[in-house]
């Protein structure tokens, strides 16, 4: 469930050749993104939509008015200005700056694409995690204790600026090195934060479904290459169905889109509660390229892995995952909640929006998302169960080693370079698992292959956890480069 696409660029578009441009004459890309992070810096509404008016594209004006404010006030609500270093790549038509931000003093990267041609006008803004530059050279820490503190410190900071509410979890070898809980769960009867609150996941719930279809691969019950038609032999069209691989919507290269349509957005919450229900809302969908032929994220493919474990094992998909990966894994509070029955401990999430004096304000996201998450997104968790979850993966209580590796593996083979089998895939920094964002849900699990860490952040602030995910991979990437020495 992506909220916005300024949020964040495809891995796939910012990983093209790259050259450090402090040698070179400012590229139009360059010139944008100066002065994207200057309207950061001095944003106001009336600023922002002039921007938008004179130097965004077509397609960037079509998405709402209110969507860039947010963006815009957003960024500097939660970075307190960002000061420039240095332009950390240089893409085809774009550029990514290395940006610092006042507020924690930490370096972020904010990646801006522009049109080829006069005026070069910005088709595409989104954020990137800083590469390991001389400018942004992690400091050392020696010791778990260390990471601990400065991770506390950080996130403590951010809660004090109320840019955090949730819950942040830091092991190594399933021992709890740091775990903290910050800000509300409900803000209007004021209620705390803690470790045991259950957040919304968002799209971390692909990795249920696709762990337990591999599930069904290791019982022999259906193979990574079988067609979709042996399940569902008219969908989304027969032709199709006998096209799409189980690989392919375990990969996001089906060709599929998302069920989260207009339909959707007019119709009760209440309807959709099943993954038939859900279903039908992706009755309408086609194949969009051929299946292999491309990457492009699709909540729909993850349904119908979904219902293809209810055909296969003939039982409902939410009983399903209970008994044969929450039930081993341990998971005592994570499920797909109806949300309009009563479920203790339940975070509310909230989105920051920016009126006409520039001054923000939370809504709560109650009538946004849907009233039961499914295989695609939207169940509950908490940061201990998704260490459980993380710590069972590794241990072979849900699938064999062989089987984890090969999920957290890229797969060139259907174009999908940095997604494996229901897992995000960093071949460059070892680290897998997902994350999951919507307007008041931002979540994130990172299994750091090799190392024994495993990091959780959960949050109820829409864009909460990714300054705290990014500060964690760098105290990690430290402490390991530091023990390998």
């Amino acid at each position: 469930m992506n909220f916005h696409r300024l949020v964040a660029l495809p891995a796939a578009v910012l990983a093209v050749v790259s050259s450090v441009a402090s040698a070179q004459a400012p590229t139009p890309a360059t010139r944008r993104a100066r002065e994207v992070v200057a309207l950061i810096n001095n944003a106001t509404p009336a600023a922002i939509r002039a921007y938008v008016d004179s130097a965004f594209n077509t397609q960037m004006r079509g998405l709402p008015m209110q969507a860039h404010v947010d963006f815009f006030m957003g960024q500097r609500d939660r970075s307190q200005g960002l000061e420039w270093v240095e332009v950390q790549e240089q893409l085809p038509n774009g550029a990514v700056a290395l940006v610092r931000r006042k507020l924690t003093g930490d370096l972020s990267g904010i990646a801006v694409l522009s049109e080829s041609t006069p005026p070069y006008r910005v088709s595409g803004i989104g954020q990137r995690p800083p590469r390991a530059t001389a400018a942004s050279a992690d400091a050392r820490v020696t010791s778990d204790a260390e990471m601990a503190t400065a991770l506390e410190r950080y996130v403590a900071t951010l809660a004090k600026a109320d840019q955090f509410s949730g819950t942040v979890l830091l092991a190594k070898d399933g021992r709890t090195i740091y775990s903290g809980a910050f800000g509300q769960a409900n803000k209007d009867f004021n209620v705390p934060n803690a470790l045991d609150t259950k957040f919304n996941l968002g799209s971390m719930n692909k990795m249920f479904t696709s762990v337990t279809i591999a599930q069904l691969v290791e019982q022999g019950k259906l193979s990574y290459d079988d067609p979709l038609s042996k399940f569902l032999p008219d969908y989304p069209s027969a032709a199709a169905a006998q096209k799409v691989r189980i690989k392919h919507l375990l990969t996001h290269t089906a060709g599929l889109g998302s069920y989260f349509n207009a339909e959707f957005q007019q119709a009760s919450r209440a309807r959709f509660r099943t993954v038939d229900d859900m279903m039908q809302l992706a009755r309408g969908d086609s194949l969009a390229f051929e299946p292999g032929a491309r990457w492009s994220y699709s909540n729909t493919g993850m349904l119908v892995l979904g219902k293809v474990i209810e055909v296969v094992t003939k039982q409902d998909y939410f009983t399903y995952v209970r008994e044969h990966l929450s039930k081993p894994a341990g998971m005592v509070n994570t499920d797909a909640y109806e949300l309009d029955l009563v479920t203790p401990n339940l975070a509310v999430g909230y989105q920051r929006e920016f009126g006409d004096d520039g001054k923000g304000r939370f809504r709560n996201n109650i009538f946004m998302h849907v009233m039961r998450g499914g295989p695609a997104g939207g169940g509950y968790s908490t940061a201990e169960d998704m260490l459980r979850f993380a710590e069972a993966l590794k241990a072979g209580k849900l699938v064999s080693a062989a089987t984890f590796e090969l999920m957290t593996t890229p797969k060139p083979d259907v174009n999908s370079p940095r997604y494996g089998y229901g897992f995000g895939v960093d071949p460059e920094t070892g680290i897998v698992g997902h994350s999951g964002g919507f307007p008041g849900i931002s979540s994130n699990l990172d299994i750091f292959k090799g190392t024994g860490y495993v990091a959780v952040v959960l949050s109820n602030y829409g864009g909460g956890s990714q300054p705290v995910v990014e500060k964690i991979r760098s105290l990690v990437r430290s402490r390991t480069a530091k023990v390998a020495q």
